[in-house]
């Protein structure tokens, strides 16, 4: 027993010196991320961690220590380190909450940041929050949704992407933001990776760091169409990455990948046994031909989709996911556990929204799109037409441009766009959202043109 409690004793004081040393890496990262700050450089450095790791890996193999158990806590120290500089980071949601209080108090603002779409539900969602409470879905229900619901969803998937899924095949959740968190969250444990290509939208990123997984990033240019590269992807893989994060048509770019170059991905996917998560709520507003993951058969793909876009329901929170039944129930048994179920007058209504006709939303915002472009092109933005989605990702090549401080100063002549740098390290980049009525649009850009100027 003495020589067991001598040996607890020595695990302490190793654990103890640990902390220590925690605390002084953690001060350090502090004053990392103020000189980047200061200078305007990316908060993560691939190629510098892409260092670290080897090194650790080549101590690993000297000290015969397994790799993987290292490797998952220099991802934990390296989230750290991430955590402590990115706590100011402002993103499209900063500018919208920022621009809602300006609001409140007084000052009219042009909404150019947010995906929000401007035209109301289809009347038949109306027609539904009349009923509902005589129809008497009012109750608890499953986690993973209503049944008929998701019948519904099944149906309407399958016929839509041409696929065959069931109802056992869906979740209903709060928002596609809640499926990609419960995927993440259940499918992937602290330390491993994901992939995430940017520039994205920063929920996968936020979502990842919240449950501990590293994320590497796959960064393409504007030079390069947004397309990522085969290699570098191959590249990022290693023994801790788990899943692949995909997102077209893509927020904020509204880039669909060539067919083959998405073919491409998934198989390496599959070779790798890795999850992908595409998060198709755009596909409605895609322009160019368009490829669901569901085309494919994977049973490690998840799949996300929302009402928010397609039907213009934003305030009423209701999506869903579309996996493998094994990937579902794992996903369903976090989401009882955070909310037991989503309300079902709520659900009651998507499911209603699902026969309405939502062509017309699709040809205002195709249209609209067309317009920016336009008056992108006319006051000299740097940016690729988009394929779909709803949005301009715009350089403004301009030596020392600053999108963040760029954002802010809109709000105070009454606009507001979104910062490049929420979307990932595009930080003279800004974008802008089709999602207003064309005179308030051209308001906006006029806004735009007279300030193109300033920093």
């Amino acid at each position: 027993m003495s020589e067991i409690n001598d040996l607890r004793n020595k695990m302490d004081e190793i654990t103890l010196e640990m902390v220590k040393l925690l605390k002084a890496r953690t001060d350090v990262a502090k004053e990392i991320g103020e000189v980047k700050k200061s200078i305007g450089k990316s908060i993560t450095d691939e190629l510098r961690e892409d260092s670290l790791r080897s090194k650790v890996i080549s101590l690993c193999n000297d000290l015969k220590l397994d790799e993987t158990i290292a490797t998952k806590f220099l991802n934990f120290l390296l989230n750290e380190s991430i955590k402590v500089q990115t706590s100011n980071k402002q993103t499209h949601l900063s500018i919208f909450f920022k621009a809602k209080t300006l609001e409140e108090q007084g000052k009219k603002i042009i909404h150019m940041e947010v995906g929000e779409p401007d035209f109301l539900p289809p009347d038949i969602v109306k027609n539904a929050l009349n009923e509902v409470f005589d129809k008497g879905f009012l109750k608890y229900g499953q986690s993973k949704g209503m049944p008929v619901f998701r019948e519904a969803i099944a149906k309407y998937v399958s016929e839509k992407f041409n696929t065959h899924v069931t109802q056992d095949n869906i979740i209903v959740s709060p928002g596609a933001r809640f499926s990609i968190f419960t995927a993440i969250t259940t499918l992937l444990n602290p330390g491993d990776e994901m992939i995430v290509i940017e520039p994205a939208w920063p929920a996968y990123k936020d979502c990842a760091l919240n449950a501990g997984i590293k994320v590497r990033t796959i960064k393409t240019t504007l030079e390069q169409k947004w397309e990522p590269s085969i290699e570098q992807i191959k590249n990022t893989i290693n023994t801790n990455t788990k899943m692949i994060v995909l997102n077209y048509p893509n927020n904020p770019t509204g880039k669909i990948l060539p067919e083959k170059l998405q073919d491409e991905i998934i198989k390496l996917a599959k070779e790798n046994q890795l999850y992908v998560l595409s998060d198709e709520i755009y596909s409605q507003y895609a322009k160019s031909n368009w490829k669901s993951v569901l085309s494919y058969n994977y049973e490690k793909s998840i799949i996300t989709q929302s009402f928010s876009k397609s039907h213009a329901m934003t305030g009423f929170r209701i999506g869903y996911g579309i996996a493998d039944t094994k990937i579902i129930e794992k996903m369903a048994k976090l989401e009882a556990l955070c909310l037991t179920n989503v309300s079902e007058p709520i659900q009651y209504v998507a499911m209603k929204a699902l026969e309405a006709d939502t062509s017309k939303n699709t040809n205002t915002i195709r249209r609209r799109l067309e317009m920016l472009s336009q008056k992108s092109n006319e006051i000299g933005l740097n940016f690729v037409i988009p394929d779909g989605a709803m949005y301009i990702f715009a350089q403004l090549d301009k030596e020392g441009f600053d999108g963040v401080k760029f954002a802010n100063t809109m709000l105070e002549k009454g606009l507001a766009v979104a910062p490049g740098e929420g979307f990932g390290d595009y930080k003279n980049f800004i974008r802008i959202s089709a999602c207003q009525n064309e005179e308030i649009l051209i308001e906006g850009m006029n806004i735009l043109r007279e300030n193109i100027g300033d920093k």
